[in-house]
């Protein structure tokens, strides 16, 4: 039988890859057959997600994509070890739980850099010639629920996600003449390592209040995995400029 999220032959890199949904979407990418580019700042946690990862031929890249402007550049060195890539997963992020009466322009820096200026750079440097398949590719961005559904005190996370949602549709409509699909996954909360410092940065009553909300409980980086595959692998063929939401029912009233 035919796997339709079957990913042989194609290969993708991954940001973000050294934990949490980086991570679970590199290992099912390597479950489906494909060849992933692990990309992080840590070495080490890189190795351990390689570790759990099956079949041969994934590299890994350590690299701090903050530094965004050098990123285009960077982007070919990676594409002269992997050959072109059929797909990009921006998963990287940042997220600092904070009132509006503490707020200053870092806190925006802080976001902005790595969720939305490395996002954009990211595709840049993807959408070069010979960077990637131009049979046909895709770049999934890791949105969030936060950008559309107000949670005080994550105003500036908020607006980083919002600005990646509206980043992805404005160059899916842009790299249509490339055949390169440009989408979004927006997850609620989920069990990762910024989900654990999101839970020590509110209140034992805010925290229980904010996962009662998710009808069907918190949901794991497993499930956000399988909708980047979905959207990278021939599933997603007939769609371009969505946000698909993974959320257990947040959203839904």
């Amino acid at each position: 039988m035919t796997n339709p999220m079957g990913m042989a032959g194609r290969t993708v890199l991954v940001t973000g890859a050294s934990s949490g949904i980086g991570r679970a979407a590199a290992i099912l990418l390597s479950r489906v057959g494909g060849r992933v580019v692990l990309v992080g700042r840590d070495r080490t946690r890189l190795d351990e997600t390689l570790s759990a990862m099956e079949g041969t031929g994934h590299l890994v890249f350590e690299t701090d994509l903050r530094q965004a402007d050098s990123i285009p550049a960077w982007m070919h060195t990676v594409v002269a070890e992997s050959g072109p890539l059929d797909g990009l997963v921006h998963s990287a992020g940042n997220q600092i739980t904070v009132p509006i009466r503490v707020m200053d322009s870092r806190l925006f820096d802080k976001h902005m850099d790595i969720n939305v200026h490395a996002a954009g750079m990211l595709i840049r440097g993807f959408q070069q010639a010979g960077c990637f398949n131009p049979a046909g590719s895709s770049v999934v961005l890791l949105a969030s629920t936060a950008a559309l559904a107000g949670v005080p005190g994550n105003s500036v996370y908020a607006a980083s996600k919002g600005a990646v949602i509206s980043l992805a549709r404005a160059l899916a409509m842009e790299l249509v003449p490339k055949k390169i699909r440009v989408n979004c996954v927006a997850p609620a909360l989920v069990r990762t390592e910024m989900f654990e410092r999101y839970r020590q940065s509110v209140s034992e009553e805010q925290r229980q209040r904010y996962e009662a909300v998710h009808p069907l409980g918190l949901g794991e980086p497993e499930d956000v995995a399988n909708a980047i595959v979905f959207l990278l692998a021939g599933t997603g063929r007939w769609i371009t400029g969505t946000t698909l939401v993974v959320d257990g029912g947040l959203t839904a009233p």
